[in-house]
């Protein structure tokens, strides 16, 4: 049994804590869009290609270079997903919550700055790096997102997780607009026009960001610990007998059992949306990064107005609907990506995923928030669970993406598969709409 005691007073809607939680977006964001879609991506495509050649050397086997690189994110998603019941049950019973989102922070910063070394003579060394940064960031988001519910009253929420991804996005802009005037003016700042430098040194300030905007956030945030650790009890397998305990509490309610397996599709396409789009760009269009760079920059801009205006949408229509309406927009953005062929429709394709990237991912967590059993103090392992879904998600959906391309030699049909993912989301979700509307009429009969 798992007990109460000693449990820290948190006082919820502590302006100077929520600044705290916001910034860790603020921090950390630059992974996803420097590292994860923007300048990384170009500069590993443009590494491991010769010519029209695509395949490339991995530990001696050969392997397309964007198969290689979808796969690689889903192997650090995996591990993700396997370690961060480990981890998050050692942080509940060591109530060191900050130091296990502080490791991995270090870890993910660490990796990326370990990339300004990647070249085309060590591919084993930026692929592993890359991957190493994915998992930094991909579990320390596993704690970061459990403070949500505890930190913010369930009205604040939206608006909350809402203000976090703008503040990413904005923080991500930020960062890329310095290291975008170095790619595109390298005179400026007394590197050769031909040097992969600037791309290289963009990797080290994603590192020094990341290591030096999170100590905000570890500054303010509570500890964050509910429970110790009981007589019978084991730290190496409770994370996962808890993931096991809310899998049950989960299966038990239909609701959350038809919100989750929507939330797993929408994942899989938002997601792989977001890692393969510069990919899809570069190699499948032959856009370059003087256009490639400023428009995932501008999907940002616009991102930080889509989280926004999503939430007000929400405040209208109900999180619900509001999410919906985000699914619908995917899919048919995939679909018109798939006859994308010039840089004129992959900017307007660019420009609709900016407004719905933002709204999804943010509603996609207050609305899991906001359906917690209202009596639970179990936070972290329902978001556990939760980030466990988040993280098989992005694996099934990069996995996918890689494979479909191994076997037909054409990424266009990668696209088509998101559209099918988005397409299997909207059905749980309705089927959840239907249902929270019958539960409506019988709790109030007109």
């Amino acid at each position: 049994m798992i007990k109460r005691n000693d449990v820290q007073t948190i006082v919820k809607g502590d302006k100077r804590i929520v600044r705290g939680w916001v910034m860790y977006d603020w921090a950390n964001s630059v992974y996803q869009l420097t590292i994860a879609s923007a300048i990384f991506p170009i500069y590993y495509n443009t590494i491991t290609r010769t010519g029209n050649d695509f395949t490339v050397h991995f530990f001696g086997l050969p392997v397309i270079n964007t198969v290689l690189y979808s796969w690689a994110i889903a192997v650090a998603y995996l591990l993700v997903a396997i370690m961060s019941p480990l981890f998050s049950s050692m942080a509940d019973y060591t109530g060191r919550r900050k130091g296990f989102m502080r490791a991995f922070t270090l870890i993910g910063a660490t990796a990326c700055g370990a990339l300004f070394f990647f070249d085309k003579n060590h591919i084993e060394l930026g692929v592993i790096a890359f991957a190493l940064g994915t998992i930094g960031y991909g579990g320390s988001i596993v704690f970061y997102n459990s403070f949500l519910p505890v930190i913010a009253e369930p009205e604040d929420q939206d608006r909350i997780s809402a203000r976090g991804y703008s503040m990413g996005y904005l923080g991500g802009v930020v960062l890329l607009l310095f290291n975008l005037l170095m790619i595109m003016e390298p005179n400026l700042f007394g590197i050769a026009a031909d040097s992969s430098l600037p791309a290289r040194i963009s990797f080290v300030t994603v590192f020094l960001w990341w290591i030096g905007f999170s100590q905000i956030t570890f500054s303010r945030l509570p500890k964050y610990t509910y429970r110790q650790r009981t007589k019978h009890e084991s730290v190496w397998t409770n994370g996962y007998k808890e993931l096991r305990t809310v899998f049950n509490q989960i299966r038990k309610s239909r609701q959350l059992s038809l919100y989750l397996t929507g939330f797993f599709f929408l994942m899989m396409g938002v997601l792989t949306t977001m890692f393969m789009a510069a990919t899809y760009g570069e190699k499948e269009l032959g856009l370059r990064e003087n256009i490639l760079i400023p428009t995932i920059l501008a999907i940002q801009l616009v991102g930080m107005l889509g989280a926004w205006m999503f939430a007000r949408i929400s405040e209208k229509l109900g999180n619900l609907r509001a999410l919906m309406i985000t699914v619908v927009s995917w899919a048919i953005i995939c679909i018109g990506a798939y006859f994308v062929t010039d840089a004129i429709g992959f900017l307007t394709v660019a420009f609709f995923i900016g407004i719905v990237m933002g709204g999804s991912q943010s509603l996609a967590r207050s609305t899991y928030s906001k359906m917690l059993p209202a009596d639970t103090t179990d936070h972290t392992s329902f978001f556990s669970f939760y980030d466990v879904m988040e993280k098989l998600a992005t694996v099934a959906g990069t996995f996918s993406f890689g494979l479909i391309e191994a076997i037909t030699g054409s990424m266009r049909f990668s696209v088509l598969a998101i559209t099918v993912f988005f397409i299997l989301s909207l059905f749980f979700m309705l089927l959840l709409y239907r249902s929270t509307r019958i539960d409506a009429r019988v709790m109030n009969p007109v």
